[in-house]
Order: C-alpha cells, then sequence, then structure tokens
C-alpha cells in the first residue's frame, strides 16, 4: 500500500471513529430534552419520564467496564458491531408506537452505546500512528461529551413538528447509519489473547453502580422512605467492597484495579467525577431556565427545539477545543491543561449565577462551558495514556467514562435538589434564586475539580515514568 493510500485510510478512520462517537453521545442523551415531551405523550410524571434519560446513564455505567475488557481482546470489532446493533434495535423499539415500558427498554438498549468511546479509542491507538492517536483519542474523549449537545436542536424541532416518536426515530436512524460505517471501516484488532469476562466481577459491579445511579436518581427517597435508601445504601457499599476484592484477586480482573496505584490515573478519575458534576449541573438546569414561561417570573418560555439552539455553542466550541488542545498540551503539559479546564467551567458556573437577562446570556455560558468541557474531555487521555500499557487502553478508559456518568449522574441529583427546595408548595416553578444557589454549589464542587488536578496531579509526569 502506498504511503498516499495509507494516508487516506487513517483519515477514513478517524472520520469514522468520530462519527459514531458523536452518534452515540447524541442518541445516548435523547431522553434530556424531550424529558416534559415524554411525560405529555405517555401520561406520566416527570420523575418518571427522568428515568428516559437515568436507565440510559444506568446501562452505559454498567455496559463501560465490560466492553472495555472485550475491547483489550481479538473481539473488538465484533464487539463495537454488536454493541450498535443493540443500540439499534433500542432506537426502533422508541420509535415505534408502543407502551412506555418498551420506551424505556428501548432507552436502555441505547445507553449501552455510551460504552463505546473506549473501544474506539483503544481502535484509534493500535491503528493510528502516535501523533494521529493522541489527537483521535482526545476528539473522542470531547465527542463523548460535547456530542451530547448535538442532537438537542433537531430533537427538538422533530418533536415540535412530528411528535415524540419522530425525535427518536432520527436517533434509531443515525445509529443505522453509524453501524454501516463501523462495519465498513473499522479494522480487526491486532491483539491476539482471548480476554475472558470476569462474571462474578461484572455483576458486582452492576450491582453497585445500578443502587448508587438509582439513589442520585429517585432523590424523592430521601425523604418520602429514607429507611430504604439506608438500606440500598448499604447494599451498594458492600457490593462495591466485594467487586474490588474480587477484582484484586482475580487474574483477568474486568477493570485492572492495580492502575489506580498510580497518581495519574487517581487524579484524573477524581478530577472528572468532579468535573462531571459540575459540567452536568450547568447543562441540566440551563435547559430548564430556558423553558421555565416568563409567568414564573423569569425563564424565557421556549419551546424544545429553540431550548436546544441554547445548546448548540456548547457543541461547537467543545469541539473547538478538542482541536486546539493538542497545542495547548505541548506547552502547559496535561495536568495544568486540566486546571485551566476546571477554571473555564468554574467561570461559566458563576457567569450563570451572575446574569441571565438575556437568551445570549445563556447562549455565552452553553459556549464557556462547552469549550471547559472539551479541552477537560481532551487533556483526560493525555494524563491516563501515558501510564498505562497499550493493550489496556480500552480498560482504563473505560474506569473514566464510569467515574464520567456517575458525576454526570450526581449533577443532575444536585441540581433537582437545589431547585426542588426551592420550590414553594403549590408551585411548579422554583424560585429564580435556586438557580443561583445550584450554580454556585456546582462552582464549589468544580473548584475542588481543579484543587485535585493542581494537587494529585502536580510533578505526575517526573513521578510516573511512560509505560
Amino acid at each position: 500500500m502506498t504511503a498516499d493510500a495509507e494516508c487516506r485510510d487513517s483519515r477514513l478512520l478517524v472520520l469514522a471513529l468520530v462519527f459514531v462517537g458523536v452518534v452515540v453521545a447524541a442518541v445516548g442523551s435523547l431522553g434530556a430534552p424531550l424529558i416534559t415531551s415524554v411525560a405529555t405523550t405517555f401520561d406520566v410524571s416527570l420523575s418518571s419520564a427522568q428515568w428516559t434519560l437515568t436507565v440510559a446513564l444506568l446501562t452505559g455505567a454498567v455496559a463501560t467496564p465490560i466492553l472495555g475488557r472485550l475491547g483489550s481482546g481479538p473481539h473488538r470489532r465484533a464487539a463495537i458491531l454488536g454493541t450498535l446493533g443493540v443500540v439499534s434495535v433500542g432506537g426502533l423499539l422508541t420509535a415505534l408506537p408502543l407502551p412506555f415500558s418498551w420506551l424505556l427498554l428501548g432507552r436502555a438498549a441505547q445507553g449501552v452505546g455510551l460504552a463505546l468511546t473506549s473501544m474506539l479509542m483503544g481502535v484509534a491507538r493500535d491503528h493510528l500512528s502516535d501523533r494521529r492517536a493522541g489527537s483521535t483519542i482526545a476528539l473522542l474523549s470531547v465527542a463523548s461529551t460535547a456530542g451530547v449537545g448535538v442532537g438537542y436542536p433537531l430533537s427538538g424541532f422533530l418533536t415540535d413538528h412530528g411528535g415524540i416518536r419522530a425525535a427518536y426515530g432520527l436517533g434509531a436512524a443515525l445509529t443505522v447509519m453509524a453501524s454501516a460505517v463501523a462495519l465498513k471501516v473499522i479494522p480487526p484488532s491486532p491483539q491476539k489473547c482471548s480476554t475472558r469476562i470476569d462474571v462474578p466481577g461484572a455483576v458486582l459491579l452492576a450491582l453497585a453502580l445500578s443502587l448508587v445511579l438509582i439513589l442520585v436518581s429517585e432523590t424523592a427517597l430521601w425523604t418520602s422512605h429514607p429507611w430504604a435508601v439506608g438500606i440500598l445504601a448499604t447494599i451498594a457499599v458492600v457490593s462495591a467492597g466485594m467487586w474490588v476484592r474480587v477484582e484484586l484477586r482475580s487474574s483477568a480482573p474486568l477493570v485492572e484495579l492495580r492502575l489506580l496505584r498510580r497518581r495519574a490515573v487517581v487524579g484524573a478519575n477524581g478530577a472528572m467525577f468532579l468535573g462531571g458534576i459540575g459540567m452536568y449541573l450547568l447543562l441540566t438546569i440551563v435547559t430548564r431556565y430556558a423553558q421555565t414561561p416568563s409567568a414564573a417570573g423569569y425563564g424565557f418560555g421556549l419551546d424544545v427545539f429553540t431550548a436546544g439552539l441554547v445548546l448548540v455553542p456548547f457543541s461547537v466550541s467543545g469541539f473547538l477545543a478538542g482541536k486546539l488542545v493538542p497545542r495547548a498540551l505541548r506547552r502547559l503539559g496535561p495536568a495544568h491543561a486540566l486546571t485551566v479546564s476546571a477554571l473555564v467551567v468554574l467561570g461559566a458556573l458563576a457567569l450563570f449565577a451572575g446574569t441571565r437577562t438575556s437568551v445570549l446570556e445563556l447562549g455565552a455560558a452553553t459556549a464557556i462551558l462547552g469549550f471547559g468541557v472539551g479541552s477537560f474531555s481532551a487533556a483526560i487521555p493525555a494524563v491516563v495514556l501515558p501510564v498505562v500499557p497499550p493493550a489496556e487502553t480500552s480498560s482504563a478508559m473505560s474506569i473514566n467514562q464510569v467515574v464520567r456518568s456517575v458525576g454526570f449522574a450526581f449533577g443532575s441529583a444536585i441540581g433537582g435538589l437545589v431547585l426542588a427546595a426551592g420550590t414553594n408548595s403549590g408551585s411548579t416553578s422554583p424560585a429564580e434564586g435556586s438557580y443561583t444557589s445550584a450554580a454556585w454549589v456546582g462552582a464549589a464542587v468544580t473548584a475542588a475539580a481543579a484543587v485535585t488536578t493542581a494537587t494529585v496531579l502536580r510533578g505526575r509526569a517526573a513521578a510516573e515514568p511512560s509505560t
């Protein structure tokens, strides 16, 4: 094969990986802007409709380490194609005129696609040159987060003009396209050793993650049934402890926890968890604020489509940051780039807390947020991968994806709790000041992420040699 042909093939692979990454991120997040429409269409409560988002986060978090382990072996291509097949079936279930329970089942299947990012990163590291692999992995990390806002405006437009089934049908169609692209372009894994799945570890991790995400999503339980919260939390802690013990004793663990001995891995995941809380908190409250009827004394009463447009700057600036980060990494270093990125997210939260008198100001806040999220996501692999063996790329990044999903769930729950606390009895809208309070809570957690990157990761490159 000539050099020109190899270059074309590598470009095609990069485009395919990023396209699949954006599609699964957009499809997995489709539940966010459609929650109100789901509640109206299916005549269910908003808390029940919220599960169209929560169940996708849940299945994505549970599937991520399992698929990450498959991505470290010879069956990676089959796992990618099989996962896209599951997501496609889920898309079909959401688009058909079926009862609400089937919609939830379809959303659960679509959420599995959120676990693909770590496998796509493994493909990039194995089949691209070092320089192109680094930039592609950064783009994939950005796509897994900034891609969240890609489908919002279009799904909102389709909902307003064709109903909620049309919006979910878009997700199904995009997934089928992504499957066709992956079938054509994704190459086989060069790894020859078969990977055994740690079934006991998978069951214990699924139980622990499921309980954690249920507890942070069903916040009404905390006041209505505190005893049940205590029992579920205890089971989650015990399950997590047993999982750690099983993983450390396993010859083929689901997640290589020994990687957590490295300060870079611990610091990056801690920062991702804290940063994810602040990032997702702001995303959720911005869209809710934009759709609040002006009769509440604030808000803009935007429809789903127009509210989705507020998040377009988030995605655009996120991908722009992903393109600029490689240059910043060479100048600042990964740890400092993470700190700066966390401070940018902090600035977006502070802007929203201080001023939101126009839709343009909301757009400015989401643009700043997108740049911070994009640069943060792009810098994470540069911190983790230099200290991780190439064969463990998918597994190592799957840990980060799980941590991110849990952080997002906490961010959504914390934002909802603060707004609920600011809602007077008999009112459907919280007091405007509660949005300010929520933003400052997110700012405090994001500040902790910045401190983590500036302290835990300080001197990381000197302390830990590349693997």
